[in-house]
């Protein structure tokens, strides 16, 4: 795993448990119908780190594909005891990339969303943080995202173009 800020989570029981190194690519906080469904709440916010700065310390997980937005496959990782959502992981950069629901970080502030998206599909009495971008929908990253970030991206499609994940 990489250098950087270590960061450890895990689930409602307790038994699956998983530290993360380095400060995500992005952070969405998704508010799409889907992630309304799959949560049961009014959406999700997701970190998200190259898979080889995830690492799971304990238990074990049980995956649940559905449809993602983009018509490719979402998978959800939940805790095998408790059902417990913990990684996403979507078709574009399949298992390259981990999604992270940052709610089940031990420290779920030390997180802030780099936007939120699909802020048209939201509950009618949801309230959105002036200082964070919010669009309608999805969103162009390079309007959005540090330089750093978007290398990390870019060298993630490369890797998944020559066959990886």
């Amino acid at each position: 795993m990489s250098g950087g800020a270590v960061r450890e989570g895990g689930c409602a029981c307790g038994r699956t448990r998983y530290r993360i190194t380095g400060e995500p690519i992005m952070v969405h906080h998704c508010l799409c119908c889907q992630c309304q469904q799959q949560t049961g709440s009014t959406g999700v916010v997701n970190g998200f780190w190259e898979s080889d700065r995830v690492e799971l310390l304990s238990g074990e997980l049980a995956e649940f594909c559905v449809p993602g937005g983009s018509g490719e496959p979402h998978t959800i990782a939940r805790c095998k005891d408790c059902g417990t959502a913990v990684f996403s992981y979507y078709g574009r950069l399949g298992r390259l990339m981990t999604g992270v629901r940052t709610g089940c970080l031990d420290e779920p502030g030390s997180i802030t969303p780099d936007v939120t998206i699909f802020t048209a599909e939201a509950m009618p009495w949801v309230r959105f943080d002036g200082d964070i971008p919010q669009f309608e929908g999805y969103y162009d990253p390079r309007e959005v995202l540090p330089e750093e970030s978007l290398d990390r991206l870019r060298a993630l499609g490369q890797r998944r173009k020559a066959g990886e994940g």
